[in-house]
């Protein structure tokens, strides 16, 4: 594990992060946005890949406190439930199978104004998590700079 690698790393989590919140910001505000379909899960995300591969090495680290790492993991967690929640009402969640089901996205709905101000709402909901996870992810990134290459080069 190489210290820029896992700055890189977080600096990732983070506009992946934004990405969530925008794509979302979109969806409520009418705008088309580029790419609706993200990752469900939070270990398909790339943060998620690193983050429960060589990011659980960072527990070792003696200046960072494991409540970080299990905060981290529950707020992308929340993270991606709010996202679905909030994706859950514009498209419809139909299982379909053969070949070209899986090439057409979902298509998007029109939300009636309750279903419209319920996604605000869980909006508002997914903002706040994502500040906290910006936060927590931010305090990672503090406590690595502080912390000698060599320090992270042997939790490899």
């Amino acid at each position: 594990m190489k210290k820029d690698e896992t700055l890189k790393s977080l600096e990732i989590a983070k506009i992946e992060l934004t990405r969530f919140v925008e794509t979302a910001k979109s969806l409520i505000s009418g705008i088309d946005a580029q790419d609706k379909v993200l990752p469900i899960l939070p270990r398909e995300t790339k943060f998620g890949e690193w983050f429960y591969s060589d990011g659980q090495k960072l527990k070792a680290l003696s200046n960072n406190p494991l409540e970080c790492m299990s905060n981290i993991e529950q707020l992308h967690e929340r993270l991606h439930e709010r996202y679905c929640e909030i994706f859950d009402l514009y498209f419809s969640v139909e299982e379909k199978s053969g070949f070209l089901s899986k090439i057409f996205k979902p298509k998007q709905k029109v939300l009636t104004e309750s279903e419209l101000k319920l996604a605000k709402e869980k909006y508002v909901f997914m903002e706040k998590t994502a500040e906290e996870l910006l936060s927590e992810i931010e305090r990672l990134e503090r406590r690595l700079v502080a912390v000698s290459e060599e320090k992270i080069n042997t939790l490899a």
